[in-house]
């Protein structure tokens, strides 16, 4: 039986990205990505067409340099002055899919040639609004899946900040050999820390096919990169796994439709700081909840919470000290109470 090449491989994910909605763009160098970047960043924020000098203050804005700092300008707004004279904030990428524009390319090259000898070509990237946010490294079958890890981590270090540095906007990495696929975030430095996807009763996904079916579908990625990542102060990006976004999931859809209570299991160091966290966070988007309240049944625990918390955001806790009677006079309309608790 032949043996599936990683050109047949990227072929088919490629059709299949198609079927997804994805628009397949013939992007082979640097220069073809700024061209389609300022098409698709017009497109997307419905602007008929940038003068040179508008064009070269977005430009200038998204060379922020390292991969943490473009994570930030990715996910905030930026004012442009127009050549009339007004003002205008435009977006990079929107958490509503209906308004990016998805589209995937293959076999781009970075030549760094000038820095180590070398150019890179990129098996299959997807862009979103023009940018670079998902790189996709496919190994022939029966190759294991730490080299296609260790081929990224080439990637990061010889060629992502070169030349105008966009694909230092990457926030995603998955790798395949066709029977097993892992995903991970941007400046992952360890194997150890990529994962499989899952569904809901925590089977594993292994097959890139239905891997791309469940996780890269434009409402699935979009809320992968808008909702389930964390840009940590000590500037680290972290995705969630699987189980922390189903519990996250499941801790607002208690909190928007039930008076109940309800409580998710975590083991120990499974990330259950991270997942209280993003639960907190994206429960305070919610127009009916006005404060997360956090309880904490051991000191320990509290010092900890605290800690971790701020790593991922800065100042996001006030803490405060409350007697049980206090806690009582606390349940109004528009708190929620989330408990972090040890169980032994």
């Amino acid at each position: 039986m032949s043996v599936q090449s990683e050109a047949q491989l990227e072929h088919e994910l490629i059709a299949q990205l198609k079927n997804l909605g994805y628009s397949q763009v013939d992007i082979k160098d640097e220069t073809q990505l700024l061209s389609n970047l300022k098409i698709q960043v017009e497109r997307a924020n419905d602007i008929s067409a940038f003068s040179a000098n508008e064009w070269a203050q977005v430009l200038n804005h998204l060379k922020a340099g390292n991969s943490f700092n473009c994570a930030k300008v990715l996910r905030n707004r930026f004012p442009v002055t127009f050549d009339d004279g007004s003002t205008r904030h435009i977006d990079f990428l929107f958490a509503d899919p209906s308004k990016n524009i998805y589209q995937v390319t293959n076999q781009i090259a970075i030549d760094h040639r000038a820095s180590n000898g070398h150019t890179s070509r990129f098996d299959v990237t997807l862009l979103i609004n023009g940018l670079p946010l998902v790189q996709i490294e496919l190994k022939r079958a029966g190759v294991e899946l730490p080299e296609a890890f260790n081929q990224t981590q080439r990637y990061a270090k010889d060629a992502y900040g070169n030349g105008s540095g966009l694909f230092n906007y990457i926030q995603i990495f998955v790798i395949s050999n066709r029977d097993h696929t892992h995903y991970y975030s941007t400046g992952t430095k360890n194997f150890e820390f990529t994962f499989p996807w899952a569904d809901f009763d925590n089977k594993h996904i292994h097959k890139i096919d239905a891997f791309a079916a469940n996780f890269l579908n434009h409402e699935h990625i979009t809320k992968m990169l808008t909702e389930y990542m964390v840009i940590q102060t000590s500037k680290e990006i972290k995705v969630l796994r699987p189980y922390q976004i189903y519990a996250v999931q499941q801790i607002i859809q208690r909190v928007q439709h039930s008076q109940k209570n309800g409580y998710i299991w975590h083991t120990t160091g499974s990330g259950k700081t991270l997942t209280s966290f993003k639960a907190s966070q994206l429960i305070m988007r919610l127009p009916e909840v006005e404060k997360v309240l956090f309880v904490v049944d051991r000191s320990d625990l509290d010092t900890q919470t605290v800690r971790e918390f701020n790593a991922f955001k800065e100042n996001s806790v006030d803490t405060t000290s409350v007697h049980d009677k206090f806690h009582r006079t606390l349940i109004l309309s528009g708190f929620c109470f989330l408990k972090i608790a040890k169980i032994s």
